[in-house]
């Protein structure tokens, strides 16, 4: 009987490494020729991963970038080998973490105060956090660098962004949303089980809720010259696992080697934040460059209002601009 067992298991994982090729040999690239030249863009978590090749990309394009990284050291190297790829010498670094309100509210008035425009926010940084604590500003800190800390920055934004129309908000989501749960009444919530450890739903409950807000933000921008769409990037070899331990870690490095490289990932953020063929295309979530279906979660405009408010209370947002 074992050997049966044993047999259905190796064809299980040769079922599913097969998979994880097709979707790697599948990846579409975004082919749009759109020039840049004369419009600023910022990307998150820009040091490395899909925000390192979305930032040379928009670079390559003759953009002004602004690297927001948490590192300067990192974000000082990507600036280097961007400038070095694309010879745009227009790229910057400002440094910004998630994880400090504080900090996300003087990166958001420096670029307010020196920026004469912004046509292009891509809300890339991210991290799977297993071992969560709290931080200075009272929240998980999971939900915060993954959901508030973007979320205020967005809102903070808006009003260049809204100077500098037609412009784009592209945020970065996970098809780890499946895996995740909105707790209306602790939206701050995170759990320390195996299970949810093991089936990421913590990340996930983070994206769906930054999913949830980037669906509303879309519905309350409507017709303001700012479109607000996510994306789902696929599996992708990147430094999200950093904070995983070492076991995990080279489990994620071995499957990794089937998932699509950095590169291939950045696709659809780039297609978000360029392609001609979206830009008046608002509110909805594109998987592989292309329109894909929306988690039902986030598709709930209840729950997205509600979502939205209980954020901008969480990150303390006055009212003026919480409704924007």
């Amino acid at each position: 009987m074992w050997v049966w067992v044993l047999f259905a298991c190796l064809i299980l994982i040769a079922a599913f490494l097969i998979l994880l090729r097709f979707i790697k040999v599948s990846t579409k690239w975004n082919r749009s020729p759109v020039c840049l030249v004369g419009k600023t863009a910022i990307v998150t978590g820009a040091n490395c991963g899909i925000g390192f090749y979305t930032a040379q990309d928009l670079a390559t394009r003759g953009a002004r970038v602004i690297l927001a990284c948490r590192s300067k050291a990192r974000a000082e190297e990507a600036r280097r080998q961007i400038i070095q790829a694309t010879h745009n010498q227009n790229v910057h670094v400002r440094i910004v973490d998630f994880a400090s309100l504080k900090s996300v509210r003087e990166f958001a008035k420096e670029i307010n105060s020196s920026e004469e425009r912004l046509d292009i926010l891509v809300n890339n940084a991210g991290a799977i956090i297993f071992e969560d604590d709290i931080t200075e500003d009272g929240l998980s800190r999971s939900m915060q660098v993954n959901h508030f800390g973007q979320f205020l920055l967005t809102v903070l934004l808006i009003d260049l962004l809204k100077k500098s129309k037609p412009s784009r908000i592209v945020h970065v989501s996970s098809s780890s949303v499946s895996h995740g749960q909105i707790h209306l009444d602790n939206l701050n919530y995170f759990s320390n089980s195996r299970i949810a450890r093991l089936t990421f739903s913590n990340y996930g409950q983070s994206k769906l809720c930054n999913l949830s807000t980037t669906n509303e933000l879309a519905k309350r921008l409507r017709g303001s010259g700012i479109t607000v769409n996510s994306l789902d990037p696929g599996a992708v070899q990147t430094e999200i696992t950093r904070d995983l331990n070492i076991i995990t870690q080279k489990l994620y490095q071995y499957l990794a080697s089937f998932f699509k490289n950095s590169e291939e990932g950045a696709q659809t953020s780039i297609y978000l934040a360029t392609s001609d063929d979206v830009q008046d295309v608002t509110g909805k979530y594109f998987y592989n460059c292309a329109l894909s279906e929306m988690p039902s979660t986030a598709i709930d405009s209840s729950v997205n209002r509600k979502v939205w408010e209980k954020s901008a209370e969480l990150v303390q947002l006055p009212k003026k601009e919480s409704t924007l």
